[in-house]
């Protein structure tokens, strides 16, 4: 009882975790498939080109599904804040793995290569993340999803909603608005005789 009011009263950051957790697997998937294969020597460069693929699928969900009902911004301002924001998350999550691997060291030939593995993992993929999933969350919902109920939530609740009303050209250029089934005129319907 007590999860699903907790869920239903902050949906949003439970709709980003889940598309925070999709985008960790990518992120995961793509840094590893690159670290191990071309980009052996450069682990964080891997791990910036991953998190820039799992951004782009960050920004997309995230449009579309967490903060589907925020917005207040034009798609183009709103991508440009979302990117730019995103490009902050990256500097902070490549962070810890820097620090890791340059200031302390934990680096073949410094340690074995398990070690090695495992500080870059929970440096770069875990700490790293956590940080900027939190700095994320934050940042979208103050700077680029910033008002609540901005767009609609489906079309389902629209039609719903009661008769549309639609545009009549009463005199050229003067548009006037009508509830849907009424007369265009404004005068009464001619009964039809039978």
């Amino acid at each position: 009882m007590w999860l699903t009011g907790l869920l239903r009263r902050h949906h949003e950051a439970a709709k980003f975790l889940v598309v925070g957790g999709v985008c960790f697997v990518a992120t995961t998937g793509v840094n590893y498939t690159l670290k191990l294969t071309v980009l052996h020597q450069k682990p964080v460069t891997a791990l910036a080109l991953a998190t820039i693929v799992s951004t782009i699928l960050s920004y997309v969900l995230n449009r579309e599904w967490s903060f589907r009902t925020r917005g207040g911004r034009e798609r183009h301002h709103e991508a440009a804040l979302f990117f730019s924001v995103s490009a902050v998350g990256i500097v902070l999550n490549l962070i810890p793995l820097y620090a890791s691997r340059y200031v302390f060291l934990l680096r073949v030939p410094d340690v074995s290569r398990p070690v090695q593995e495992i500080a870059d993992f929970v440096s770069g993929i875990i700490v790293g993340t956590l940080i900027a999933m939190g700095f994320r969350l934050w940042a979208f919902k103050r700077f680029v999803f910033p008002h609540p109920e901005a767009r609609p939530r489906s079309r389902g609740r629209r039609a719903k909603a009661g008769p549309r009303s639609t545009v009549v050209q009463h005199e050229p250029n003067r548009p006037t608005r009508r509830a849907a089934g009424k007369p265009a005129t404004g005068k009464p319907a001619a009964r039809v005789k039978r």
